[in-house]
């Protein structure tokens, strides 16, 4: 049995340990001792998401984060620096080598203090690659949960990753007492956890396409003559970024750029030239006109087309309609975020929160911005103790530019009565919610369309199947149509479903008669 697992099982052992060791009694204390605690070590290839899945684990689980990478560490910062005290033994006065406090237990009791969540996370990259220096102290951690003399605040766990000796020739072998000490778990790299985290965070679709095709090219180190070269799930996902800003900005997408993030030649160079395929069929094939439910006469030539351009036209289309589904997604969160903003604006003016100063004066604008400062501060407060991902950060801001503009209507309409200014109010949310349907509308249309030719050009052959099992798969796909519907994913679903038991039963009867 492979006792490796995929980043995606990592992440859930991780949550299970952070639910079992974060578990108190009926008198409040731990169910598993502090002490017992061991600390987990995940151990894998570079690049592949460690560090990302702790960020994820700490917002799931509502605590804190705070992550070092410990090769950047001095023994000096990591047991405190040492000083003299005075201190009496048998009746005399002896001079004692003291230590500071560790810099990394110390931002430990900031983040407590700057967020005001006592549970979190201490998580230690790199912990097999520290200094000779640092070694010691670095098994004295893991055995004690101590760094000199100063122990990591009750309520923290440990969690620490690190490289196996093929990736690095820095690794240091722990002894097995100090592997008896902690919770081992192997990570190895998994392309279909990737892809379905790559569909939540929006991943370039060429990229995803591209990777379908050559899964080998997803993670890759070689030894050459003349170094190391690589390819990482960190370096894909880098690379995704910048081609999207690259898009945006119109600047070119060469092979040199792609290299800098793919630092294997030759894939960089497989790669650069498929995204350059990739962008001449979305002009060749015009993709935004068969959204629209234009069919192109050039998507006859598809049928007798090679897999891989007929799965980088998939790629085009899915990767055009999760854009408007991810923007669903987070339409949808502000819009909720903001009813909750109004409903507390209008509780207040009826005086059933505490929220309105004294005499009433301008009330509602005086509720509006006391609520998006505190949304500001909330931003600032969640970022630090890293339970706000990029996209719950984008929602939240997005809130406060709406509470923002709320104000303003306020300043400039506004006349201080609770029932005029809480109407300027919803108009501005009902008008919201008008162009966030529209846009609904909108999306549900270019799905319907893109079922329309995929069957007018495939018919109900594998291109259909890979389309519908893509959109099945995919985060915000999934959401859009759970939450909204679509009369065309049902219906070939319903059809690709029946399709697949009319099989079976064939397989079924001829075997049989084969008996």
């Amino acid at each position: 049995m492979n006792s490796r697992v995929s980043i995606k099982e990592a992440k859930q052992e991780v949550i299970n340990t952070v639910r079992a060791y974060l578990k108190k009694d009926e008198t409040g204390a731990y169910e598993i001792p502090p002490e017992r605690q061991r600390p987990i070590l995940l151990m894998g290839p570079p690049g592949i998401g460690k560090t990302a899945i702790m960020e994820q684990v700490a917002r799931e689980c509502g605590i804190s984060l705070i992550s070092y990478t410990i090769t950047h560490h001095t023994r000096q910062s990591a047991i405190g620096l040492p000083y003299i005290s005075q201190k009496e033994y048998g009746g005399k006065e002896q001079a004692v080598t003291e230590y500071t406090m560790s810099e990394i237990v110390a931002s430990v009791y900031d983040q407590i203090e700057a967020s005001g969540i006592r549970e979190g996370i201490l998580f230690l990259d790199e912990i097999n690659c520290v200094s000779e220096t640092l070694a010691p102290t670095m098994l004295q951690f893991l055995q004690y949960k101590m760094f000199g003399n100063h122990k990591v605040p009750e309520g923290f766990l440990i969690v620490t990753a690190g490289n196996p000796p093929q990736y690095n020739k820095s690794v240091r072998d722990f002894d097995i007492v100090t592997l008896d000490r902690v919770k081992r778990i192997d990570i190895e790299e998994d392309f279909p956890a990737f892809k379905e985290y790559a569909y939540q965070a929006g991943i370039h679709g060429a990229i995803l396409s591209y990777l379908e095709i050559r899964k080998k090219d997803f993670y890759s180190v070689k030894t050459q003559i003349d170094g190391r070269q690589f390819v990482t799930a960190r370096g894909w996902e880098d690379l995704s970024r910048i081609l999207k800003v690259y898009e945006e900005l119109g600047i070119e997408v060469t092979e040199r750029l792609c290299v800098q993030y793919l630092q294997d030649p030759e894939i960089a160079a497989a790669f650069a030239s498929y995204y350059e395929l990739y962008s001449k069929y979305r002009t060749l094939y015009r993709i935004p006109e068969i959204l629209e439910g234009t069919i192109p006469e050039e998507s006859t030539a598809l049928r007798e087309a090679p897999f891989d351009e007929k799965l980088s036209i998939l790629g085009l289309l899915i990767d055009s309609l999760n854009q408007e589904f991810q923007e669903y997604a987070q339409d949808r969160a502000v819009q909720e975020r903001v009813l909750e903003e109004l409903l507390h604006v209008r509780a207040a003016l009826r005086g059933e929160i505490p929220d309105v100063d004294v005499d009433g004066t301008n009330g509602a604008r005086y509720i509006i911005t006391g609520r998006r400062l505190f949304c500001e501060e909330e931003i600032e407060r969640r970022r630090r103790a890293r339970m706000l991902d990029r996209a719950g950060e984008r929602i939240e801001r997005k809130v406060c530019l709406r509470l923002g503009a709320m104000e303003k209507i306020l300043t400039l309409e506004g006349n201080g009565k609770a029932k005029h200014d809480f109407m300027l109010l919803k108009s501005s949310f009902d008008e919201s919610e008008k162009k966030r349907k529209e846009k609904i509308e909108k999306a549900d249309r270019h799905l319907t369309n893109s079922f329309r030719f995929l069957s007018a050009t495939f018919g109900e052959g594998q291109e259909i199947v890979l389309f519908l099992s893509e959109l099945t798969a995919g985060y915000y796909s999934l959401k859009f149509v759970n939450e909204c519907g679509n009369d065309a994913y049902y219906r070939y679903n319903r059809l690709l479903l029946l399709k697949d038991r009319r099989e079976a039963l064939q397989q079924e009867a001829l075997q049989l008669l084969e008996i």
